[in-house]
């Protein structure tokens, strides 16, 4: 931050003895942003996290992975009710807690290697359970956002008890989570590559925000977000430009051998890329705008590939 702003805070990691605002952005399978928000460094970016995911449009069941500080277990429940399959990297998975249904022996006597270390409380879900469906419906129906209920249970001096019971809920879908984990090479693969790709994002976002110093002039959290988005419009630009030149060299291949190795090289890369972008700009108003590179529209209309099955996509 260059200025005063309420919702700007300290954060030694990011800003140095200096405050700031964090910016959380979401990117789908297709690369593109489709929500940003800014909220205080002090605060955890796991209560947005919903919030974003309803923000997405595709109708088809995905994988969101995060880092650990983008989850809590009230978070696990919520996504699993909304359909969407929470797949977060523990720094540490050894050392979280799994829970069960039943008690530890049970799963030691049928000679399970990874053993359950607290049991659910399957009574207070049930007591609960018509208040976690309303919640949902809540912010399904966008009466309000997810992060503010949550703001809300946890401004109470004691666990309120639906917090409680979204958090017993999450408890289900975070264990599950980590035997699967643990079990399953391509899962871990899917998360780390869904998470690579963020980073890229977050390289992208700092390369498209490189003027003043990369900091925000502005002190109100809606002239923050007006520029978040001004700034996510640059960047879904860009990505669409990179789309169009790749489609574009796909429909000069000469026959489908080399289409479908273009095809692959595409798919192994990323369209998160600005290294071609004069972000500064060159202008010379000595000569007329030159026409020589132009796309070919109707080409890249026409053009038709096999379609591959998403990294993000569950089965």
């Amino acid at each position: 931050m260059a200025t005063d702003s309420l919702i700007a805070n300290y954060s030694y990691k990011y800003y140095g003895r200096k405050k700031g605002v964090s910016i959380y952005t979401f990117i789908n399978e297709k690369q593109s942003l489709f929500h940003s928000t800014v909220f205080s460094s002090s605060e955890r970016e796991a209560i947005y996290l919903v919030d974003g995911l309803l923000h997405n449009p595709t109708p088809l069941r995905r994988m969101h992975a995060t880092d650990t500080h983008g989850y809590t277990e009230a978070v696990f429940g919520v996504t699993h009710l909304i359909d969407v399959a929470f797949a977060p990297r523990f720094k540490r998975v050894e050392d979280q807690v799994i829970y069960s249904f039943h008690a530890k022996d049970k799963y030691k006597d049928k000679g399970y290697r990874i053993l359950p270390s607290r049991r659910i409380n399957q009574k207070l879900i049930e007591d609960n359970w018509d208040d976690i469906l309303r919640f949902i419906a809540t912010i399904k129906l966008g009466k309000t956002s997810a992060s503010q209920l949550f703001k809300r249970l946890n401004s109470y001096s004691k666990d309120h008890p639906l917090y409680k019971a979204l958090k017993e809920f999450g408890r289900i879908m975070k264990s599950l989570h980590i035997l699967a984990y643990y079990d399953d090479l391509e899962l871990r693969q899917k998360i780390e590559k869904q998470l690579n790709r963020v980073e890229l994002s977050n390289k992208f976002s700092d390369a498209v925000f490189w003027d003043r110093g990369k900091r925000f002039y502005v002190g109100t959290k809606e002239e923050q977000e007006k520029f978040t988005l001004c700034k996510t419009i640059i960047q879904n630009s860009i990505i669409f430009w990179n789309y169009l030149f790749l489609t574009d060299r796909l429909s000069q291949c000469k026959n489908q051998e080399d289409k479908e190795e273009m095809v692959a090289s595409i798919m192994r890369g990323s369209v998160l890329a600005w290294a071609h972008i004069n972000f500064t700009g060159d202008y010379d108003f000595s000569k007329p705008p030159s026409k020589e590179f132009q796309f070919n529209y109707k080409k890249i209309k026409n053009i038709k590939v096999k379609k591959p099955v998403l990294a993000a996509e569950i089965q």
